[in-house]
C-alpha cells in the first residue's frame, strides 16, 4: 500500500456507504441517457480521427452534465440559466483560446473560450499509467472539467485569478488547490444528481471514480515523479483531499455548499 493510500484509508467506509446509498435502485448505465436533452456542442479539430466509441461516450457524459447543471442552475442560481461549454476533442495537439497545448497536459478547460478540451487517448494513460481504469473514472474526469466551467460562470475562476495576479506563489498554489478541490466536489454533485435522475451508476462505478481521484493527487504524482513530496507546490490537492471532496459531493449533491471550499481554513481542506 502506498503512503497516499494509507493516508486516505478511512475513505473505504465512505465509499461503501456511497455504494449502498446509490445502488439501492436498479442500476443502469450512462448510455441510458443517450438521446435525452439537447445535443452537446462537440467540435473536432484537425488531426487524426477520434475513435467513434470514445467520441460517443464523451458526448453522452457531456450531455448528462448539461441536463444536470441546467436543472441545478434553475433551482439554485438566482437568475441563472446554465450556458454549457463546447467540447473540443483533439488528438496530439490543439490550439485553444488559452494558447497551444498538447496531449501531455491532459484534459483542460479554457475560460477564455469556454471550451473543454479532451484528447481521448488520455483515458488510456489514466488506465495504464495511473492505474485508474473504468468508464466512470473517465466520466469523473469529464465532469471535473465541466465543473471548471461552472466555476467560471459563478465567479470562482475570477476570484482565483485575482489571487494569482498578486504574484505570491504559495498563495496562488493554495488558491488553485481550492479551485481544483471544488471542481472535484462539483463532479460529485453532478454524479449524485445524475444517479438520482437517470440511474447511471453500476456496481463498481463509485470505486472507479474514487480511485481515479486517488491516483491523480499531487502527492501521488510528485512521489512517482521525484520520490518525495512538497506540499507547498500542490496545485490540485492531495489524493486524500481529492477523494474526500469528490465523495462529499457524491454524498450530498448540495451545490450551495461549494462556497465552503473557499471559506474554511486551508489546513482543514
Amino acid at each position: 500500500m502506498s503512503p497516499a493510500m494509507a493516508a486516505g484509508g478511512g475513505i473505504g467506509v465512505v465509499v461503501m456507504a456511497l455504494v449502498a446509498m446509490f445502488l439501492g435502485a436498479d442500476p443502469g448505465t450512462i448510455a441510458r441517457i443517450l438521446g435525452q436533452g439537447r445535443q452537446p456542442q462537440v467540435v473536432q479539430q484537425t488531426g487524426p480521427a477520434v475513435d467513434d466509441d470514445a467520441k460517443e461516450f464523451i458526448s453522452v457524459v457531456l450531455r448528462d452534465t448539461e441536463n444536470v447543471w441546467t436543472q441545478l442552475f434553475r433551482a439554485h442560481v438566482r437568475g441563472g440559466e446554465y450556458q454549457p461549454p463546447k467540447l473540443v476533442m483533439f488528438s496530439g495537439q490543439v490550439r485553444s483560446g488559452c494558447g497551444p497545448a498538447n496531449a501531455a497536459v491532459g484534459p483542460f478547460y479554457c475560460p477564455a473560450d469556454q471550451q473543454v478540451y479532451i484528447d481521448p487517448q488520455f483515458f488510456d494513460q489514466l488506465a495504464q499509467r495511473h492505474d485508474a481504469p473504468g468508464d466512470f473514472a473517465q466520466a469523473y474526469v469529464i465532469a471535473h472539467e465541466v465543473a471548471h466551467h461552472v466555476q467560471y460562470l459563478l465567479g470562482y475562476s475570477d476570484k482565483v485569478n485575482q489571487i494569482r495576479q498578486r504574484g505570491n506563489e504559495l498563495e496562488s498554489n493554495r488558491a488553485s488547490v481550492r479551485l481544483e478541490l471544488q471542481a472535484d466536489y462539483l463532479a460529485g454533485v453532478w454524479a449524485h444528481h445524475a444517479q438520482k435522475d437517470y440511474s447511471i451508476l453500476e456496481p463498481g462505478d463509485i470505486q472507479e471514480a474514487i480511485n481515479a481521484a486517488n491516483q491523480i493527487g499531487d502527492d501521488t504524482l510528485q512521489r512517482q515523479a521525484t520520490g518525495y513530496v512538497i506540499p507547498d507546490r500542490f496545485t490540485h490537492g492531495s489524493s486524500e483531499q481529492r477523494m474526500r471532496w469528490l465523495s462529499e459531493g457524491l454524498r450530498t449533491g448540495d451545490i450551495n455548499a461549494m462556497e465552503e471550499l473557499f471559506t474554511i481554513d486551508y489546513d482543514s481542506l
